[in-house]
């Protein structure tokens, strides 16, 4: 504990690092002690729904948007369509965190095409820029039998840009201001009133005192996981898995060593933690260069766990990352001065997208669940789906597409984004389980050997949350073929259930790709003769057939 609060010299979350790593550890321990079901008592009221009343007058705005920091980017390209749009933000102030977002200039160029950003704005914010990028998985030393080798993954161009957020935020303010767009700063929504043609909402200042009300034909919840909407929606549920982050940005790094960055890398075998040293994990890493110095650079420490009581609390992993970093990173903790402390954990749940559980409410972002379950960052889902939703919110406002169901079909069912629930699943390990310590690492150097032999085809969409079913076909192919019992051991220790769900999804995925290759064209040469809200359902089908089979993801010229 001397260690930890030896260096707080950055807060994450407001206040200081301690007191808020407290208070996420206060809430991690409530989601993972919570009862669940019936046990979990009446929900809360948050959204209250008055579908036989109208709102009694015209709605201030055409969007409402709730939670500015991911929501600007909706916002501004919403507003860029001339709808009318306002965002609430519970901070003070709209800004992003000071440390870099890491993400590619494939991805960032959504924000380019859409409007939202000028291509001379993407390139003042981006602060550093660096290759090559490690996917890296070591070998047991100290397990029985034949030492593995230990892999190494070489590639370029994914999250190898780090932007500083406060200056995308604020030229997408600047923009969506221009464009007639409202910011609402230091104020929190109350709660939500539905009626059958728009939505009440009072507003609360920062420190409890009505603000005002607003009303609005949509609203858009972009507050992610700790929504309320969402806690009103999940009410009783927990999630089915959870990634839990800890990590810091510092300076003291090597410079010349501080030219690469880590994807997802281990140092050690499957370790164990928690209460009682019942909770097997194996620990992860991200590692990335920081435009805040040329001896910075931002390192996660990260595990994938279910949300049981004995999982270990945020604080027990900050300081296993003490004591990891070194060896890690090949570095001192004395020679390192910490700028930043890092933490947070990341719920996931297997219906993802999140479907909207009422009318006129549609979750974006986080709230959305549009990352997959193998990735703690949704700004680059959010840039690659933006064209995609904000045309269909701007089609659903236009043709009244806005019940709960008809909403749903802005967030329909993806099976990529299903089918990687059951890499989650391997590479963690339920409480109580007594894996080999080199189960994980195992299958994850089979894996990326193969990907790397398959070429960056393969790799490339893996690595930017976009999977394909060719590439995992291949994939799980090679795997076979390389090492005849690595797949027949995973799928029987993931048990007939998950693999059945998983079989599914990857079912789902064929079709999905055939309806794409196949229906797309002639189908929206047809969408024009329809009614306008049959038009819109059949281009929201035709999406969810693109991006549902990861076929909106292309490669570059120089990586094909």
């Amino acid at each position: 504990m001397e260690r930890l609060n030896a260096r707080q010299s950055g807060g994450a979350g407001g206040g200081t690092s301690w007191e808020a790593l407290q208070r996420l550890d206060d809430a991690w321990t409530r989601l993972r002690t919570m009862p669940t079901g019936t046990a979990a008592g009446p929900p809360p009221a948050f959204v209250r729904e008055h579908l036989n009343q109208p709102l009694g007058a015209s709605a201030q705005f055409d969007v409402l948007v709730c939670g500015g920091t991911i929501g600007i980017f909706i916002a501004c390209a919403l507003a860029l369509r001339g709808l009318k749009v306002a965002v609430l933000e519970r901070a003070p102030e709209l800004r992003g965190r000071e440390q870099d977002w890491n993400i590619s200039r494939k991805e960032l160029a959504e924000l380019v095409a859409s409007g939202v950003l000028t291509a001379g704005e993407v390139e003042e914010a981006i602060g550093i820029e660096f290759n090559p990028m490690r996917c890296g998985f070591a070998a047991d030393e100290g397990g029985a039998g034949a030492r593995a080798e230990a892999v190494e993954v070489w590639t370029d161009d994914v999250l190898n840009v780090g932007v500083r957020p406060d200056a995308l935020i604020r030229f997408a303010r600047a923009r969506f201001e221009a464009s007639g767009g409202v910011v609402r700063e230091g104020t929190a929504l109350g709660s939500l009133d539905v009626f059958s043609d728009g939505v009440r909402a009072p507003l609360f200042a920062r420190r409890g005192a009505p603000a005002e009300t607003v009303s609005a034909r949509l609203v858009l919840d972009a507050m992610g996981n700790a929504s309320p909407i969402l806690a009103q929606q999940r009410h009783g549920v927990k999630p089915d898995g959870v990634c839990l982050v800890v990590g810091t940005l510092a300076s003291g790094y090597v410079p010349k060593r501080n030219l690469h960055g880590d994807i997802i890398a281990t140092s050690t075998p499957l370790t164990f933690g928690g209460e009682r040293n019942a909770s097997p994990m194996q620990i992860f890493w991200e590692a990335f260069p920081a435009s805040s110095g040329p001896s910075d650079r931002t390192t996660y420490m990260f595990t994938y766990v279910d949300a049981e009581p004995a999982r270990p609390s945020l604080l027990e992993l900050l300081e296993r990352y003490w004591e990891l970093l070194p060896q890690y990173q090949s570095v001192e903790l004395d020679s390192l001065t910490v700028q930043r402390v890092l933490f947070g954990f990341f719920p996931a749940h297997r219906a993802s997208p999140t479907a909207p559980a009422f009318s006129r409410v549609l979750p974006v972002g986080d709230a959305g669940g549009l990352q997959s379950p193998l990735s703690f960052g949704g700004f680059g889902a959010l840039t690659r789906h933006l064209d995609r939703i904000v045309s269909g919110i701007d089609r659903a406002l236009a043709c009244e597409a806005l019940s709960a169901a008809e909403l749903g079909w802005l967030q329909p069912y993806m099976p990529n984004l299903s089918a990687p629930w059951l890499f989650q699943k391997a590479m963690s390990a339920p409480v109580g389980a007594s894996p080999s310590r080199d189960d994980i690492n195992g299958l994850l150097r089979i894996n990326f050997r193969v990907m790397e032999r398959l070429g960056e085809p393969v790799l490339k969409p893996f690595l930017q949350d976009v999977p394909q079913f060719g590439a995992l076909a291949l994939t799980i192919g090679g795997m076979m073929i390389d090492s005849p019992l690595a797949m027949p051991g995973l799928l029987a220790r993931m048990g007939p259930v998950a693999v059945a769900e998983w079989s599914m999804h990857m079912a789902a995925m064929v079709t999905y790709t055939a309806a794409d290759m196949v229906l797309r064209e002639p189908l929206r040469s047809a969408a024009d003769s329809l009614s306008p809200k049959a038009r819109h359902q059949l281009l929201c089908a035709l999406d969810a057939w693109r991006f549902g089979s990861g076929l909106d993801y292309e490669l570059g010229e120089n990586e094909e």
